[in-house]
């Protein structure tokens, strides 16, 4: 018989919001599979498990070497728990190439389900929820970063993210000239820690906060784009062309994009891009007196 492989979330601050089936599976598993050893042994000491089976390190450095010896094992008979430092493996963490593994064998794969920052953030946010997408981290360059957001910027959606803190004034940044600084968000610090803090506001606001220095994991939820032609006023109009055109696009096919997807006349986005760039030049000189 093979094995099972088992996502264990585990808290993402507070050692109480630990599920109480994670102490059950850390004890009965023949092999844990710890993104970091250091933070498995304070969690057991927590939760005065002592667990009985072998434990090995599984993070983003040896996950692709380590995978093979741990399919190996499920294929084996025994059952692999994965834990990783906080929330639930596979999300931004190391876990996926294991469960792909264990998939492809025809291995069972369960989970104890356990806090998660990305919902947390969600639920305390203020912003709609009913759809939503995860991003994950954001490139560290700022042109990638920057490409990455445009290619969400239309997104209807909730969008959440994590960062790390010191770059999230850039972030913060980039994400009010490419998303508009009139959109909602909220940063989410620390949460469910001593020092859990939530930041809402719109983009253009949150910038100058965040620029002055913040500590802490960051999970960013940010609000989508308008989903009716009625919110889009001439300057989101404008903007929307503008950034596909710094992803590449020409102006008149970026003017027909946008104006497809607010249900608009081709007619009125132009008019629109067109009054925006007289605007930029300045009300035009008459001629010179005594001429």
């Amino acid at each position: 018989m093979t094995g099972t492989l088992v996502l264990a979330g585990t808290p993402i601050g507070e050692i109480a919001d630990a599920p109480p089936r994670l102490a059950t599976e850390l004890a009965a598993a023949d092999v844990i599979a710890a993104e970091d050893t250091r933070r498995l042994r304070r969690l057991t000491q927590a939760l005065e498990v002592q667990p009985s089976g072998r434990i090995v390190s599984y993070f983003e450095g040896n996950e692709a070497a380590r995978t093979p010896e741990l399919a190996e094992a499920l294929a084996g008979g025994s059952r692999v728990l994965l834990v990783t430092d906080a929330g639930m493996p596979s999300v931004s963490d190391p876990g996926y190439r294991l469960v792909a593994a264990a998939v492809e064998r025809g291995i069972k794969v369960t989970a104890v389900p356990g806090p998660s920052a990305v919902l947390t953030a969600l639920a305390v946010s203020g912003l709609p929820v009913d759809r939503f997408c995860f991003e994950g981290f954001l490139p560290r360059k700022g042109g990638e970063r920057r490409t990455r957001l445009r290619e969400v910027a239309d997104e209807r959606r909730t969008l959440v993210y994590f960062e790390a803190p010191h770059r999230l004034d850039d972030t913060l940044a980039a994400m009010a000239e490419i998303f508009g600084a009139d959109r909602r968000a909220a940063v989410c610090r620390e949460l469910t820690k001593t020092y859990e803090e939530v930041k809402r506001g719109r983009l253009e606001e949150l910038v100058p906060w965040a620029a002055e220095g913040v500590r802490g994991e960051i999970t960013i939820v940010v609000e989508g784009a308008p989903d009716t032609a009625q919110d889009l006023g001439a300057e989101e109009l404008v903007r929307r062309v503008r950034v596909r055109e710094e992803a590449g696009e020409r102006r008149k096919e970026a003017i027909a994009a946008v104006a497809a997807d607010a249900g608009l006349p081709k007619r009125e986005v132009f008019d629109a891009v067109v009054a925006a760039k007289n605007a930029e030049k300045g009300p035009a000189k008459g001629p010179a007196k005594g001429a």
